[in-house]
């Protein structure tokens, strides 16, 4: 690790942005380390606070702070070495939006949210591919099942992590997801407002629905509400669907629908070969050219900035199974807008 080092700008140096002088110098900095230290102050120019994107002129003198030495950052970058190179750029890749406190990736359908007792591979181990010269991994601030891919918001420090938990709390964002069920729901348009119990018993987590009349006599029971709206269909075989949970209870969007007798196109869970569904296929499997995966896709998120206060809109593109399905049925996803609940708001 060096010590503070004051270093005059050179005329060969002058006119240029301070981050790009200063990756010049040391080479073996990020770009991330480089913003962080400009926000602390750590990096001054003549002695006063600057940006990474400062231009710096011959003549004045930079303050750099402490630095660790080119082996010292080899070292660290072990952190990798439990993840692979592939999933490193998979992780990567799937960034839909950054900035310097959180970071937005569509997550891959199949790819678990957290560790479980039969999971070693996941986004929050692997986020440490998402650091982007920050020292730490960036943190998770909500979930998405296994099998339901899209937007999933990550916090890049521990402040932002609880502001952002406390939007999603206090209902301060607005999730809207597209799913295939079978069959086609009528009416088009409406609200699901059935409570969730979880099952009894060992294994795997089940959710039961309980209607909304005896919510407040079943023990465990949480209300819970979906709305819901048709965007297309193919004859009454299957709709395209969007859908808002205004709660956020676990497996709450598979199981509203399957209660409906619409389960999610490819939930073996809530839409098994035993599901009663008005769909024309087993269970909640339409056979064909459609895919068994899982037709539920985290497709835009708005929240406030946890530092801005303004809102931000993400918008995920769905996963390759459910394009095909899309093309099958020939549904365009220009044809709705980002927010098709937006005029009955």
């Amino acid at each position: 690790m060096s010590g503070v080092q004051k270093i005059e700008v050179t005329d060969d140096d002058g006119d240029q942005r301070l981050d790009r002088w200063f990756r010049r110098m040391f080479p073996h900095i990020a770009q991330g380390r480089i913003e962080k230290m400009c926000r602390k102050g750590d990096i001054r120019v003549d002695g006063g606070r600057v940006k990474a994107s400062t231009r710096v002129q011959s003549g004045q003198v930079v303050r750099v702070p402490p630095l660790p030495d080119p082996h010292e950052i080899t070292a660290r970058a072990k952190t990798y070495d439990m993840i692979s190179n592939a999933d490193v750029e998979m992780m990567q890749d799937a960034v839909l939006y950054r900035d310097d406190y959180l970071i937005a990736i569509n997550k891959p359908p199949g790819l678990p949210t957290q560790g479980g007792s039969k999971q070693t591979r996941h986004v929050d181990m692997l986020a440490d591919a998402l650091r982007f010269g920050y020292d730490q991994k960036p943190r998770l601030v909500h979930r998405l099942d296994k099998d339901t891919s899209g937007i999933l918001l990550l916090a890049r420090t521990r402040q932002v992590a609880s502001t952002l938990t406390e939007a999603f709390r206090s209902r301060e964002t607005r999730k809207i997801y597209w799913a295939a069920v079978a069959g086609c729901p009528t009416p088009k348009m409406g609200t699901i407002k059935y409570g969730l119990l979880k099952a009894g018993g060992h294994g795997h987590e089940k959710m039961v629905c309980i209607h909304p009349d005896d919510v407040a006599h079943t023990d465990g029971a949480k209300r819970s509400t979906t709305d819901y709206m048709v965007l297309d269909s193919a004859a009454k075989r299957c709709a395209w669907v969007a859908l808002v949970p205004i709660t956020g209870r676990t497996h709450q969007l598979r199981a509203h629908m399957a209660e409906m007798g619409h389960p999610i196109i490819g939930d073996g869970k809530y839409g098994g070969s035993g599901q009663e569904n008005q769909g024309d296929g087993w269970g909640a499997q339409l056979g064909g050219e459609i895919s068994r995966k899982m037709h539920l896709h985290a497709r835009s998120l708005s929240f406030p900035h946890p530092m801005t206060g303004k809102m931000v809109k993400i918008i995920a593109p769905m996963p390759a199974h459910m394009k095909q399905t899309w093309e099958t049925f020939a549904w365009d996803e220009r044809d709705v807008a980002d927010d098709p609940f937006e005029e009955f708001l």
